[in-house]
């Protein structure tokens, strides 16, 4: 009965399991938000306000995941993806509670926070793959769109919660190196909620395919078979595009604030804000799609790039502000459109492996994409970053689509990804849909 008081945009709620898996991510995401918030702050208290010292803490917790990417998507293929990402979990919540320890007692240098941010990201470099790949393994193939849209739906409410709740925690607890700790014991303790939500699922309702035997070469069988598929790679393309040059907001965002509206920290914090609902709005919309084309996903990188560009030219702090949520939305957009794409149309036992190398593009091309913007806006001003990191965006999007339309095979790329699909219904979600 209760499935039918249910919007279609939430219909991923009805499955038991994935309602307590979501709610589990939500408490683990909040309390994220909350020590992205907390560390940035403690860095600066540990090193007089060095914007280096952040940069190099940024820099570590993401390094794992270009190092170790690759073998992280072999593990989520080789190991069930339940019981891996518990494990995950508990090793993102170790360094959480040792960092936290050390500020409340006083004891931290900034050297601790390097190394447990290197630490953190070593855990999350392992927990991602599995995480977005274990997600077509509790729901049906129709409502795989749907969960990752609300998947990001969550993320992007923890991303207005979280700084908030953080920042009125710090405020309260005094604003020092102790209040920072108690702020990251918190985050810590979080990690509780996606590990017991995780014990409480129902095994005989998941959709787990076969692990991947032991074996030699099995990082470069995920590597040539993506490099056959030409529809992965044009998607790989653009988010690649899109991530290296485009998605540099936290940095693009402060440079125009304070450069060009000569604003202070309130205004950009509320540019952020704004883009959160924007990004969230995009969450909810792609929700309610059932299938996703590649089409998509180039389309919405397009309307993103030249959306990045017309902001670099707004002519008032206001107008920027308008444009930035209709920015989040489209970013949104393409990003929920691309992993739903790299989801339903590879093989099952391929998925952890194809989903490792989708996050290192994506995610990977920052390190790279963020000090050749940065170049640009101090030799060509602040606005710059936003209209060359736009310009740079949609030329990528473009000549890879130029790319893939010329290589002439894509057509028999999606007949044989609707033959998979029509094969893994008929086999994997049997017992499922004759239970149901």
């Amino acid at each position: 009965e209760a499935e039918h008081e249910l919007s279609p945009t939430f219909r991923s709620l009805h499955n038991p399991n994935y309602r307590l898996y979501a709610g589990g991510n939500l408490v683990s995401n909040v309390g994220t938000w909350m020590q992205r918030v907390a560390q940035d702050w403690l860095v600066l208290l540990l090193t007089a306000n060095s914007a280096a010292a952040i940069g190099i803490t940024t820099g570590l917790q993401f390094l794992p995941i270009l190092l170790l990417s690759p073998f992280a998507g072999v593990i989520a293929d080789r190991i069930p993806k339940r019981r891996l990402l518990q494990l995950t979990n508990v090793g993102m919540a170790a360094p959480a509670l040792v960092l936290g320890l050390l500020a409340v007692t006083g004891t931290v240098q900034v050297w601790h926070v390097y190394v447990l941010a290197f630490v953190l990201g070593a855990a999350s470099a392992f927990d991602a793959p599995a995480r977005q790949s274990f997600v077509s393994e509790m729901v049906d193939p129709d409502d795989l769109s749907n969960a990752v849209g609300l998947n990001s739906a969550g993320f992007n409410v923890a991303r207005i919660v979280g700084p908030a709740v953080a920042g009125l925690s710090i405020a309260l607890l005094g604003g020092g190196v102790v209040a920072t700790g108690w702020v990251i014991l918190a985050n810590g303790l979080t990690y509780a909620a996606p590990i017991l939500a995780l014990a409480r699922l129902d095994g005989s309702r998941l959709h787990s395919p076969a692990l991947v035997a032991r074996g030699p070469g099995q990082v470069v069988a995920g590597i040539s078979y993506v490099r056959s598929r030409p529809d992965l790679l044009l998607i790989l393309a653009v988010v690649f595009s899109a991530g290296t040059f485009g998605l540099n907001f936290q940095m693009t965002s402060a440079l125009m604030a304070t450069e060009v509206f000569d604003k202070g920290p309130t205004e950009y914090g509320l540019l952020g804000t704004f883009m959160a609902f924007g990004s969230l709005a995009g969450s909810l919309l792609a929700a309610g799609r059932v299938r996703v084309r590649h089409r998509l996903v180039v389309g919405a990188a397009l309307v993103f790039g030249v959306l990045e560009i017309v902001s670099g030219l707004a002519p008032s702090y206001l107008t920027f502000a308008l444009l930035c949520p209709v920015l989040g939305l489209a970013a949104l957009t393409m990003m929920t459109g691309a992993n739903t794409f790299m989801q339903m149309n590879t093989d099952a036992g391929m998925r952890g492996r194809v989903m490792a190398l989708y996050l290192m593009v994506f995610m990977g091309g920052t390190p790279l994409g963020a000090p050749i913007i940065g170049w640009v806006g101090e030799v060509f001003g602040a606005r710059w970053t936003l209209i060359a990191g736009g310009t740079l965006t949609v030329a990528g999007v473009l000549v890879a689509s130029a790319v893939y339309l010329r290589t002439g095979h894509h057509h028999v790329v999606v007949w044989e990804g609707r033959r998979a699909r029509a094969a893994a219904r008929s086999q994997d979600f049997a017992p499922v849909s004759s239970g149901r």
